[in-house]
């Protein structure tokens, strides 16, 4: 996938566990694993903006956009592994 979520990154540069993410911001340990890990098909601005809030960070140190292989492009328009 291109969007690439870095918040594993804010993690450790804050020295903070994921539990204490999610208690912070109001979400489940689970919910924040399935964003963590990219397998979120959306993300609320609401969630962005107070992961932004507790991380003291900016949404872009979040979340980046990587140019997809050339054997993932072409997976993704033939629909293989949809």
């Amino acid at each position: 996938m291109p969007i690439v979520v870095d918040i594993d990154v804010m993690l450790a540069r804050r020295k903070m566990s994921v539990g204490e993410l999610a208690d912070r911001v109001g979400i489940t340990p689970a919910n924040l694993a399935v964003l963590k890990n990219g397998r979120a098909k959306a993300v609320r601005f609401t969630t962005l903006a107070a992961l932004c809030e507790v991380l003291d960070c900016q949404p872009g140190d979040l979340l980046r956009w990587e140019a997809a292989e050339a054997g993932e492009a072409v997976e993704a328009e033939e629909g293989v592994g949809a």
